[in-house]
């Protein structure tokens, strides 16, 4: 027996769209159902954009999950494109009865995503590399994680990814792409082919990091990491004014100098009246590849220098996170586009980067920066 109109419309319910991670039947793409008594099914699939990068993903998953239903023999999918009253409803839909307002969802008082923005005083220090094995580890733990590349002049984030795809548009909404179950965006992706250089000055720096918060559909994220250049400088300002409540995670190697610099860069909370979540050692030691000894590389004490250092300037505990230790496959990982917690969790690396991103995970009972909806009494 031919399978019913209902019992494909059930299977594709089951199937997400790539990008906004919704069931297709939510979001109007299913355009028709033709079903032959021999039990050929043919699904009318429409595609926000022409050209959609992932239709081959959808073509797959629709195909996959009809194929399930007793009676159905063959599954042939046609793909159609919205049309623009289509993408309206659409854009509507995914940000509600407001329309397509350019707030940064983040801000507004019922947002319940962290924001974490990783700084670090000065470049090689592995920031990137912690921001994605961060994201990745708390993806694992079942959260729902974004990525914004704002390190712009040195944006990396899509390599150590594996994210290939370039964002999509819809009306005046971008679909970040999603690599290992993490959405990320990056100017990156924007470029044409080639490793060309942006050379912008602040004023744009600022305008294109409030279209990656306020242009880009999110979704519910539960954390959202920035990735910021190194320094205290224009895009630093900027997070702090477009995202006020995010926290700051400082990045810094052993050495005393990376340690003095990096103490700059989380300093500047206490002029934005930001807060630090706490301090993360990176490339602390070396394992001895001939003994079970520890070698300091370079040096020590640079993590708990900078938190304690951060303590006095802002009056409140700063913690030393986690140190971090030196592995090659870290870097391998980061070059392959496939993060350390992902492809061996139980290195001392990854177990690490695991500890660090579980105790970023869990939620003070603090009341700050919630507004609680009280009014004044009038008599």
């Amino acid at each position: 027996m031919a399978p019913t109109p209902e019992q494909v419309t059930a299977a594709l319910a089951t199937v997400n769209d790539p990008e906004i991670r919704r069931p297709i039947t939510d979001l109007g793409m299913v355009k028709s159902i033709d079903i032959s008594p021999s039990g050929e099914v043919v699904v009318g699939i429409y595609l926000t954009v022409s050209g959609c990068p992932l239709k081959d993903t959808i073509t797959r998953d629709v195909t996959n999950a009809v194929m399930k239903i007793d009676g159905a023999t063959s599954v042939r999918v046609a793909m159609d494109v919205m049309s623009q009253e289509q993408r309206k409803v659409l854009q509507t839909k995914l940000r509600g009865d407001k329309g397509p307002e350019k707030e940064i969802p983040f801000n507004q008082p019922g947002s319940l995503t962290r924001v974490f923005a990783v700084a670090s005083g000065k470049g090689g220090v592995g920031k990137s590399s912690v921001t994605v094995n961060l994201a990745a580890a708390m993806t694992a733990q079942g959260l729902k994680v974004g990525i914004v590349d704002a390190d712009i002049y040195g944006h990396s984030i899509p390599r150590m990814l594996g994210a290939s795809e370039r964002p999509t548009k819809v009306e005046d909404m971008i679909m970040p792409p999603v690599a290992h179950d993490i959405k990320v965006i990056s100017v990156g992706m924007f470029k044409p082919e080639g490793n060309s250089p942006v050379v912008w000055r602040g004023p744009m720096l600022d305008r294109a990091l409030h279209q990656f918060l306020a242009d880009v559909y999110w979704g519910d994220l539960d954390v959202l990491l920035l990735d910021l250049p190194p320094g205290t400088g224009d895009i630093a300002i900027s997070v702090a004014q477009r995202l006020p409540g995010a926290e700051i995670l400082v990045v810094t190697t052993p050495q005393m100098a990376a340690a003095e610099v990096a103490e700059r860069a989380g300093s500047i909370a206490a002029q934005t009246h930001q807060q630090i979540a706490g301090v993360i050692e990176n490339m602390s030691w070396l394992p001895c590849p001939h003994c079970d000894e520890r070698v300091n590389v370079f040096g020590e004490g640079g993590g708990q220098t900078v938190a304690d250092a951060l303590t006095r300037i802002l009056g409140a505990r700063v913690p030393l996170l986690g140190q971090v230790p030196i592995d090659m496959r870290l870097r391998e990982g980061g070059d392959e586009g496939k993060p350390l917690v992902i492809t061996d969790p139980d290195s001392p690396g990854a177990a690490e980067l695991n500890k660090i991103a579980a105790a970023l995970s869990k939620r003070s009972s603090s009341i700050k920066g919630m507004q609680l909806g009280l009014a004044p009494s009038r008599r």
